[in-house]
C-alpha cells in the first residue's frame, strides 16, 4: 500500500477540478511527494473523462487497498466524492476550509479528502491537502478523553454497514458497543478545529 508516512498520495480531478489540483500537485512535489495522478490532466483535454468515472476508479484504488489516501477534485467536489463513495472502504469527506479538511482526518478517519475547484482558491487548497495528509486519527484531541475511541467506534460501525442488513433489522444500527465521552469540558469550535 503507498502511505502518507512514505509521502505517496493518489490524486484526481475532472475538468473543472485540473487547476486546483494542479496548484495542490505543484506545492506536494516541492515537498518530496510522490503523486500518482488518474485523472485529467488538463483543462485543453478535448475529450475530458466524466467526473464519476473518475470518483468510481479512485475509490476501487482505496478499496483494493493500493492507496491509504487520496485527494479529488470536480467543480462543486460533491459529484467525484458520491461516486468514490460507492466503493467499499471509502470513507470520503467533501470539504471547502483548512479546520473541515483536518477534522476530516483527526476526527473522521477519512481516505479520500475531495475538493470543489469552483469554490477553493489555490492557497486554501493546498492548507486543506496539508492538513489531511499530515495529520492522522485522533490527532490533537488529548484534551477530550475517550475522543479517538468514540470515532473509531462510529469509524467500525460504517465499516462493516451492510444495508440489507439494516433494513432486515428494522432499520436498527448493529452496535459494535458503547463509548461515553467523559470530558467535562464544553465543546466550542475552537476546541473543534
Amino acid at each position: 500500500m503507498k502511505t502518507v508516512k512514505s509521502k505517496q498520495v493518489l490524486v484526481a480531478a475532472d475538468v473543472a477540478g485540473v487547476s486546483l489540483k494542479d496548484a495542490i500537485v505543484a506545492d506536494l512535489e516541492s515537498d518530496g511527494w510522490e503523486i500518482t495522478d488518474i485523472g485529467v490532466k488538463s483543462v485543453d483535454d478535448p475529450n475530458p473523462e466524466m467526473f464519476h468515472r473518475i470518483g468510481l476508479r479512485v475509490g476501487a484504488k482505496i478499496a483494493e487497498g493500493e492507496f491509504e489516501r487520496a485527494l479529488i477534485f470536480c467543480g462543486t467536489g460533491m459529484g467525484i466524492h458520491i461516486a468514490a463513495s460507492k466503493c467499499p472502504h471509502v470513507h470520503a469527506a467533501v470539504a471547502e476550509s483548512v479546520p473541515a479538511a483536518l477534522r476530516s482526518i483527526t476526527g473522521n478517519n477519512c481516505n479520500v479528502l475531495s475538493m470543489g475547484g469552483h469554490y477553493v482558491a489555490p492557497q486554501t487548497g493546498i492548507q486543506m491537502a496539508r492538513a489531511f495528509l499530515e495529520n492522522n486519527f485522533g490527532d490533537g484531541y488529548r484534551h477530550w478523553d475517550q475522543f479517538k475511541e468514540f470515532h473509531q467506534l462510529a469509524y467500525d460501525e460504517l465499516e462493516v454497514f451492510d444495508y440489507e442488513q439494516f433494513k432486515k433489522n428494522g432499520f436498527e444500527v448493529k452496535k459494535l458497543g458503547e463509548v461515553t465521552l467523559k470530558s467535562n469540558r464544553k465543546i466550542t469550535p475552537q476546541l473543534i478545529i
